[in-house]
């Protein structure tokens, strides 16, 4: 197989390639190597392909129609290495979800039913179920179709856009077993104190003042020489605490992310700096901001002792990044658990037609 039908989209603050299941190989190696081709991986530059020399430009979703209960679709989320041969499943991307209701009504999948239509989605790296509210209005020529233009801003994106909220149920221990796979408020790993930490995607948060940084560098500085000792100390930190996550060895896996916090300084809750999980994330990812916003609320972790908490049931937590904030609005229960996340997403269809590996 060298070619096949697509839609290419930014979803989130991310971009990358939707296809239907029917379009790629059904046989996993055989789509792994198809997809990097298509994406020109491996390579710094991804010059022969399409990814964006980026990990966050480097993504592909794989979209069906479900045959599961109240499901209209099934979505499984690939990230495509940029420098290294691999193609994983590992974990969820929040971001790459944001475009899955827009492209299943798109392709067919899901018929528009008004002037919103909910798209419930499957999350098949995970088990995991979210909701997309996509706008599809009355067209010119009086038929239904999604809409891409609006008045919604989220950071690390220009300009605005059609909403899409998208709401998480259900995601505690979505990869790990457990929202605390060690049953810990934190461990200490390397002489760092960490929450290992998974609502929805696997994570490690830990204080940046623990690790000698000031938690408010810019990715450039991150990625640059002078940070490489900390980046040494955090990629320790990650394969030590890969099998207490129930990951076993994660040396060539995606997951988990790896997060600093520090007090927040722009009216959030909490300041964040990511790896993902080697490169310095230019914001965060959308189940990761959910994951570290939980930790917020786990009492004695690293994230609590600097995070801003607002009281109530419902907690609208603003995770603060590089490049600006991810909001998150955390639904607890009677026993102080959180019971579901909501976010607010844009997508925009970038281009249709077919690629080439």
């Amino acid at each position: 197989m060298n070619q096949a039908p697509v839609i290419w989209m930014r979803g989130g603050t991310s971009k990358g390639a939707y296809f239907l299941a029917e379009d790629l190989p059904a046989d996993e190696k055989e789509r792994a190597e198809f997809l990097l081709g298509v994406m020109g991986s491996p390579d710094p530059r991804q010059i022969d392909g399409m990814g964006g020399a980026d990990p966050l430009t480097s993504k592909v979703a794989v979209v069906k129609k479900s045959e599961r209960p109240g499901i209209d679709v099934d979505y499984l989320f690939l990230q495509v290495f940029v420098d290294e041969p691999i193609v994983t499943d590992a974990q969820n991307c929040g971001n790459i979800l944001a475009g899955v209701g827009p492209f299943a009504i798109e392709r067919g999948l899901v018929e528009p039913s008004g002037d919103e239509t909910r798209v419930a989605i499957y999350m098949e790296n995970t088990g995991q179920v979210a909701i997309a509210t996509v706008e599809t209005p009355v067209d010119e020529i009086g038929r239904r179709d999604v809409n891409y233009s609006g008045d919604a801003r989220i950071d690390g994106v220009p300009g605005t856009h059609a909403p899409i909220p998208v709401e998480f149920r259900d995601t505690a221990g979505s990869s790990c077993g457990a929202l605390l796979p060690t049953g810990n408020a934190f461990d200490e790993i390397e002489g760092v104190r960490c929450t290992l930490i998974d609502n929805g995607m696997p994570c490690i948060v830990m204080k940046a003042e623990d690790l000698g940084a000031t938690g408010y560098e810019t990715r450039e500085e991150m990625e640059a020489e002078g940070f490489a000792g900390i980046r040494a100390k955090i990629e320790a930190i990650r394969l030590a605490a890969g099998p207490l996550m129930n990951l076993g060895d994660v040396s060539e896996k995606s997951v988990p992310k790896m997060t600093l916090v520090s007090p927040p300084r722009d009216g959030g809750a909490i300041c964040t700096r990511s790896f993902i999980p080697k490169r310095a994330h230019a914001s965060i990812g959308v189940l990761a901001a959910v994951t570290v916003a939980t930790a917020c609320l786990v009492e004695g972790s690293p994230a609590s002792e600097v995070a801003t908490i607002p009281d109530g049931k419902k907690k609208t937590l603003s995770v603060e990044h590089p490049t600006g904030e991810m909001t998150c609005v955390l639904t607890m229960n009677d026993s102080g658990e959180v019971e579901s996340a909501a976010l607010l997403r844009t997508a925009r269809k970038l281009m249709e037609g077919t690629v080439f590996a």
